[in-house]
């Protein structure tokens, strides 16, 4: 690793990095590293990351929104240098719609023997993982965009707030959106302005799995 002097800002961004993936078992975004170390412009945050990046401290993938981790023998805040990061493959199982619910006929569902690999620190869950490939802009200000993949854990159950991929089964559409529970009915909340939520019967529902982790398409 690169032995390029840092400014303590650069210093402390690397030891919050380190302790919050340690606490939480994934790396933070931009986002709170800025917070973390008092910076309010992202451009800023991204400009030290690179430097860092550049001096083989940290390691970056800019296709994920949690892209940041640390190289190995890398300051942190316990000393201990970061350990190689476990590779798992997670199968691409095909699209989601974040639209309009739309029939499974239409679309293709299937993408073959298609596969991601992740390291494990970007996703540690140990659950039935699975990837879909986004269509549509329901939840743009989810900061889910057209032809990003959402990475999936199987369930069939969703919390309040969660964001799933959902079978009307009265209708025989699929559609991803924000999950809530309330008055007998459940309503499926898109991320964009433009678009009103869906009221169905909890009857009519089936979860079929809750997004975990966002791989944006970099155009």
């Amino acid at each position: 690793m690169a032995k390029g002097k840092l400014s303590d800002r650069q210093t402390e961004m690397i030891r919050f990095i380190g302790r919050f993936t340690d606490d939480k078992g994934y790396p933070p975004t931009i986002r709170q590293i800025g917070e973390a170390v008092k910076i309010s412009s992202t451009s800023v945050v991204n400009y030290n990351l690179n430097k860092l990046e550049r001096e083989g401290f940290i390691l970056r993938d800019l296709k994920v929104s949690r892209g940041v981790r640390l190289a190995e023998g890398a300051l942190h805040s316990s000393k201990r240098p970061v350990k190689g990061a476990e590779r798992i493959s997670i199968p691409l199982s095909g699209y989601i719609f974040a639209s309009e619910p739309v029939l499974v006929g239409d679309t293709a569902q299937t993408a073959g023997d298609e596969v991601i690999e992740l390291t494990r620190d970007l996703i540690s869950d140990e659950g039935d993982l699975f990837a879909l490939k986004v269509k549509g802009n329901s939840m743009i200000d989810a900061m889910v965009s057209d032809g990003d993949i959402v990475v999936m854990k199987k369930v069939d159950r969703a919390r309040n707030g969660e964001m799933v991929a959902v079978w009307l089964n009265d209708r025989g559409e699929t559609t991803l959106k924000h999950f809530y529970l309330e008055n007998g009915r459940v309503r499926l909340q898109p991320a964009n302005p433009t678009m009103q939520p869906i009221y169905v019967d909890p009857a009519r529902v089936q979860v079929q799995g809750k997004v975990m982790l966002v791989l944006r398409q970099l155009n």
